[in-house]
């Protein structure tokens, strides 16, 4: 049963719907988000800019394998591999910003927060995928 769950959360994944669904629920999270903060205008806003980079995703899909791939439903092993290494640089972005901005707070005289345990939850996070892929392979 749990093979059948993932076969079909792997199927609904790769349509080419996935992605401009997704967009559109944020979208909606956010609008909620934004009403529940008193900020509607802004909420509507964000969500106009989901919507539209979702219909953008859907309509032009077609005719590029970049978006496709992005998308899920035209992805290979190239593309895969692809975005393998656009995640890890991301992510290594991300890191070195959250290391610089801690830095900057600390010679500040601050106390660092909330960089702090940003920087710590992504070198768990870090530690524990490697530890994880050690193990399975």
């Amino acid at each position: 049963m749990t093979r059948q769950r993932s076969q079909a959360l792997t199927a609904i994944s790769k349509s080419k719907w996935f992605l401009p669904a997704f967009a559109t629920v944020l979208g909606l999270v956010v609008l909620g988000a934004n009403a529940i903060g008193g900020h509607p205008g802004l909420g509507l806003a964000e969500f106009g800019i989901m919507f539209a980079f979702g219909a953008f995703v859907l309509l032009a899909g077609g005719r590029s394998e970049t978006i496709r791939g992005l998308r899920g439903d035209g992805t290979d092993e190239r593309f895969a591999m692809i975005d393998l290494r656009a995640t890890a640089f991301s992510g290594l972005v991300v890191i070195v910003t959250l290391i610089v901005a801690w830095l900057i707070q600390i010679a500040l005289g601050r106390s660092g927060e909330p960089y702090d345990w940003l920087c710590a939850v992504a070198g768990l996070a870090y530690l524990a995928g490697v530890g994880y892929l050690r193990w399975r392979g």
